[in-house]
C-alpha cells in the first residue's frame, strides 16, 4: 500500500505547470475517435485515468500514437468503431465510464464496461435510465452498478432530458448519445456545469446550442478532425492555489492553467475567503480560456459558500476544506450531497481525516461545518481517493506534527508527478511503496 509521509511546516514558491486537464483529456480522444480524419492532441495528462481511455479506443479499432504529452487520432467516424474483443477497463474514472457509456448505446455492436472497486461501487443509474429512455439496452449489477453490459443498438430516439442533479458527466452522456440519435436531443440543467463538451464538439464542427439551462443537439452530425491544445488543469492547481494561500511567506506561479467560467469556483470561494489570487495573460486557445495564476500566501476567513458557487467547484472541495480549517472562524458548506458518491464519500472522508488532525469538523447529509484551528498530525485514511491524499499532503504546509497518509496509489489517475512536483516547491513529502 503506498503511503504519504508529510513532515510538518515550510512554504511553496516557484513557476510551475501543473498536468493536462483531465476532463478535456478525455473528451479530446473520445471525440477525436468518431471524427473524420486525424486530429493532434498536445497537453494531454498522462494520468491512469485519461489513458485508460485510449486504450478503450484502440480496443474499438481506433489508431491513436502518443509520444508523452502529445497525441495522434485517426479518427474513423461516427460509425466506425469496431467490436472491442474484451471488456473495456475505466479503472477509476467515472468521467470515462459515463461518458463512453453514451457514446457505446449508439453502437452496432456490444460491449462491456468495467472498472476497479472504487468505480464499481458508484451509482450509474444516473446515466442508464435517461438512456434508456433513449431505447438504449444496459445491463448493470443491483444499484445501476458496474459491470455495464450495452447491447447492439437497433437506433437511438432523441429525447428532453430534465437532469434532477448538476452534472457535467450526465450531460455529455447523453449529448454523445444524442450524435447517434434520430431529432434533437435537449439536456436541461438546474444548475450551470463544466461545459468543455459543447465547446469541444462546436470545434469538431457540430451545431450545439446553449440557450438559459437549455443545451440542444441534433443527431447523426459528422464530426471533423480537429487539433487540440489541452491547458493545465484547474483541479490540479487547486491544490497548490491553496498551498500558497495557507504557507505564511509563499508564492506560486502556475502556468497555462485552464479558466473555463464553469470551473473556476474554486478561485471564487477562496477569493471570497480573502485569497490573494490574480490572473495574468489572460488568452484563448482552442475555444477554451487559459491564464497564468499567481498566488500568495494571505490570511483566510471562514464563509458559507455560495451555493451557486458548489457546482463550480465539485472537485475541488476536499482541499477547499483544507483551507478552511486553516482559516480565522467558521466554514460552512450545504448542498453538496454530489460529494458522498466520489471516489470515496469526500464529505465523511475529509471530515474524518480533519478530526484526526484536531479540527471540529461535523459532516451533515449534504455538507460540513469546519472551524478554522490549529492542525496536528496523525495517520489519515485517503479510502483510495486521490483528492483526498493530495488534500492532506497539503495540510502538512500548517501542521504542527507528521502527517501520515494511506493508499495513496490512485494519486497518478489524475496528477502524475504530484510528489515529485510537491517536493520541488516546497511541500515535504515523501513515498513509501509499501
Amino acid at each position: 500500500m503506498t503511503q504519504f509521509t508529510c513532515s510538518p511546516g515550510g512554504r511553496v514558491d516557484g513557476s510551475i505547470r501543473v498536468p493536462g486537464d483531465k476532463s478535456i483529456s478525455h473528451r479530446s480522444i473520445i471525440l477525436s475517435s468518431i471524427a473524420e480524419g486525424t486530429s493532434h492532441i498536445s497537453g494531454f495528462l498522462q494520468g491512469e485515468d485519461s489513458l485508460n481511455t485510449i486504450r478503450a479506443f484502440q480496443q474499438m479499432g481506433v489508431s491513436i500514437k502518443r509520444d508523452q504529452d502529445q497525441v495522434r487520432v485517426c479518427g474513423v467516424g461516427l460509425h466506425g468503431l469496431e467490436k472491442p474483443g474484451s471488456d473495456l477497463d475505466m479503472g477509476n474514472s467515472g468521467t470515462a465510464m459515463r461518458l463512453l457509456l453514451g457514446l457505446l448505446a449508439g453502437q452496432a455492436f456490444d460491449s462491456r464496461l468495467i472498472g476497479d472497486s472504487s468505480l464499481s461501487s458508484r451509482p450509474m443509474r444516473r446515466v442508464i435510465d435517461p438512456l434508456q429512455s433513449m431505447g438504449a439496452t444496459i445491463e448493470s449489477e443491483p444499484g445501476g452498478r458496474a459491470p455495464l453490459q450495452i447491447k447492439a443498438s437497433n437506433g437511438l430516439t432523441a429525447i428532453e432530458y430534465d437532469m434532477p442533479v448538476a452534472s457535467a458527466q450526465v450531460k455529455s452522456c447523453l449529448l454523445l448519445a444524442g450524435l447517434y440519435a434520430s431529432g434533437e436531443t435537449v439536456v436541461r440543467e438546474p444548475a450551470p456545469t463544466r461545459d468543455h463538451s459543447e465547446r469541444m464538439l462546436r470545434g469538431f464542427g457540430c451545431e450545439v446550442l446553449s440557450k438559459g439551462s437549455a443545451i440542444r443537439l441534433p443527431g447523426k452530425q459528422v464530426l471533423v478532425a480537429h487539433d487540440i491544445e489541452v491547458p493545465a488543469d484547474i483541479s490540479s492547481a487547486a491544490f497548490l492555489m491553496v498551498a500558497a494561500s495557507i504557507a505564511a511567506g509563499s508564492e506560486i506561479t502556475l502556468c497555462h492553467v485552464g479558466i473555463n467560467p464553469t470551473r473556476t469556483g474554486v478561485i471564487d470561494i477562496l477569493k471570497l475567503m480573502g485569497a490573494d489570487i490574480e490572473l495574468l495573460n489572460q488568452r484563448d486557445i482552442g475555444g477554451e480560456p487559459v491564464a497564468d495564476i499567481s498566488v500568495r500566501s494571505a490570511e483566510l476567513t471562514g464563509i458559507d459558500i455560495p451555493a451557486h458557487l458548489v457546482p463550480l467547484a465539485i472537485d475541488e472541495f476536499p482541499v477547499l476544506f483544507i483551507a478552511a480549517a486553516c482559516a480565522h472562524g467558521t466554514t460552512r458548506l450545504s448542498g453538496a450531497e454530489e460529494l458522498r458518491v466520489k471516489e470515496s464519500d469526500r464529505i465523511q472522508v475529509m471530515a474524518d481525516g480533519l478530526t484526526v488532525l484536531g479540527v471540529d469538523a461535523q459532516s451533515r447529509d449534504d455538507g460540513i461545518v469546519i472551524q478554522g484551528g490549529q492542525l496536528g498530525g496523525g495517520e489519515i485514511e485517503s479510502h483510495g481517493d486521490h483528492r483526498i491524499a493530495m488534500s492532506f499532503s497539503i495540510a502538512s504546509l500548517r501542521a504542527t506534527k507528521e502527517i501520515r497518509i494511506n493508499d495513496c496509489a490512485n494519486v497518478n489517475t489524475s496528477f502524475p508527478g504530484f510528489v515529485e512536483l510537491a517536493r520541488q516547491i516546497g511541500i515535504r513529502v515523501t513515498v513509501d511503496a509499501g
